[in-house]
């Protein structure tokens, strides 16, 4: 063990001077100027690796970001890009003041991502797919890449500044996505008509495994679907099942199953693993973990079982802080006023089987007690989990956010009947079709509008609401409620009848409330 940690500060401290020294050797080619970031990539620093390359990029910032170890203005990141396939996988990422190094994260739980259509992250696999194949690019990626555009801060077709869902990693969380920090927004085309949703790329193997096992034919081996995992949360898994002969089946019933194939695959029904098999989850955790967390709110593995499920959900049953709680009796002081860094920012949601969760860009979050907590993701729940003097709102929109030291913070926004919500109905347009399917719609949305007028609030510390029940968690319970329209409700509740965790006892923690 200690070779291991020997061998991973050697590594950190040469990757901070092999940046620092990089920088005076760095050749940055301009891919997006808009108003308030710069994202460009170095030319000089594009190397063959395999199938595909590697790549610096970073973003270039209008304003200064507090850090623990420092101010920073610009983060950098290095991709592994697989030109075939069309994923990055980011490795490492460093942020920078001006010239000087502040931090750098060795990517530890690396993780590859698809390359999502007219993305930013498509402008930089462009870039470097063509430099490390200019010799002699391969069909399929000539199909796939397309030649940059540069867009100036006053270009008229410049839509509003957006930062994109893939430009994060959720530290110190064990199976979050890694994301990459590059940030802006790209214009459409004119002739580009706005997409609902982006479907994932078709696992021809996968697809078919899972036909066989449901009783459909195989796809035959000619048939021309694609080989990229359909999703970044399940990995692709070698087909064993032998191809159909190209006259086991009519076309007619050929194009039936590929476009079943191509809209969302195969219906399985999911096969349930013992409990100490299902990875954990909770509400700072990302999508793909709730897809082996065998936990409901209802039944068998219902709120009361929680804590029995595993062993690290113990304290779901046994913890002394944990929450919700009926919010009563609190002490009335100035509080400090909460400090939101919202902005406008794209985004990516998915039903992951407990809520409609919803991913955000990097560069928001808030600002209390002096120190800085990023955004993470935001979900809902019906009714609240939180009530008011016994009073539990229509439902409860809840900001999870984390510090660079992991404290997580969560902001709880009441929603009651009432007017219609715009950022709630662009959350609806665009709810996926399917369980733990991830939609990127093109448009943006501005969270300062789910925030009300009154930033009044309750506090106290308690937990996660859903397992592990970690403890430790600041709650920030806005006083005032924001208005959805009834129909809003009713859309929800067909998706999720109730997803609340039940009311938990006070043990005589403090509560205080902005007075």
């Amino acid at each position: 063990m200690s070779a291991l940690r020997a061998s991973f500060i050697t590594g950190v401290l040469l990757l901070a001077f092999v940046l620092q020294d990089s920088a005076l050797a760095s050749t940055w080619q301009k891919v997006i100027a808009g108003k308030n970031e710069t994202i460009e990539i170095d030319k000089a620093r594009i190397a063959s690796s395999g199938s595909g390359a590697t790549a610096w990029s970073r973003v270039r910032l209008d304003r200064e970001i507090n850090d623990v170890s420092g101010a920073y203005d610009t983060i950098q990141a290095q991709n592994l890009y697989d030109c075939t396939a069309r994923r990055f996988t980011t490795l490492r990422r460093a942020y920078f003041h001006g010239d000087t190094l502040v931090r750098e994260d060795v990517v530890s739980r690396q993780r590859a991502n698809s390359v999502e259509v007219g993305s930013i992250d498509e402008r930089l696999f462009s870039v470097a797919c063509r430099a490390v194949k200019s010799a002699g690019t391969s069909p399929a990626v000539e199909a796939t890449t397309r030649p940059l555009t540069e867009v100036q801060a006053g270009d008229p077709a410049e839509r509003p500044s957006a930062m994109h869902a893939d430009m994060r990693t959720l530290a110190g969380d064990p199976v979050a996505r890694r994301l990459t920090p590059v940030a802006d927004t790209m214009p459409v085309a004119p002739a580009d008509k706005p997409k609902m949703i982006l479907l994932p790329p078709i696992d021809r193997a996968a697809a078919d495994q899972a036909a066989a096992s449901s009783g459909q034919k195989a796809a035959p081996a000619k048939a021309p679907l694609s080989a990229t995992p359909a999703s970044p949360a399940a990995p692709a898994a070698k087909s064993t099942v032998p191809a159909a002969k190209p006259d086991a089946e009519s076309q007619a019933e050929k194009r039936q199953r590929e476009l079943h194939y191509a809209t969302s695959g195969p219906r399985k029904t999911a096969k349930k693993k013992p409990a100490a098999e299902s990875s954990g989850a909770g509400e700072q955790t990302n999508p793909a973990a709730h897809m082996h967390t065998h936990w409901s709110y209802e039944g068998e593995a219902g709120p009361a079982a929680w804590g029995r499920l595993r062993g690290d959900y113990a304290v779901c049953n046994t913890g002394k802080r944990q929450s919700p709680i009926d919010i009563r009796e609190g002490i009335r002081v100035n509080l400090e006023g909460i400090k939101f860094d919202y902005k406008a920012t794209q985004f990516r949601i998915i039903d992951n089987g407990h809520t409609v969760e919803v991913s955000v860009g990097a560069g928001l979050g808030l600002t209390i007690m002096g120190k800085r907590h990023e955004l993470l993701q935001f979900h809902f729940h019906r009714p609240s989990e939180e009530r008011i003097n016994g009073r539990a709102y229509d439902m409860a929109v809840h900001l999870v956010h984390k510090s660079d030291e992991g404290q997580l913070a969560v902001v709880a926004v009441l929603l009651e009947k009432g007017s219609e919500h715009p950022l709630i109905q662009t959350l609806w347009n665009n709810l996926p079709l399917e369980q733990n399917i991830e939609v990127a719609p093109e448009e943006a949305i501005d969270l300062n509008k789910l925030l009300p007028e009154n930033r009044a609030y309750w506090t106290y510390m308690g937990s996660l609401t859903t397992p592990p029940c970690t403890e430790g968690v600041l709650w920030m319970v806005l006083k005032q409620p924001v208005q959805v329209a009834p129909e809003q409700v009713a859309i929800f509740s067909r998706v999720f009848r109730s997803n609340a965790r039940p009311l938990q006892a006070v043990n005589g923690r403090l509560i205080k409330e902005s007075r």
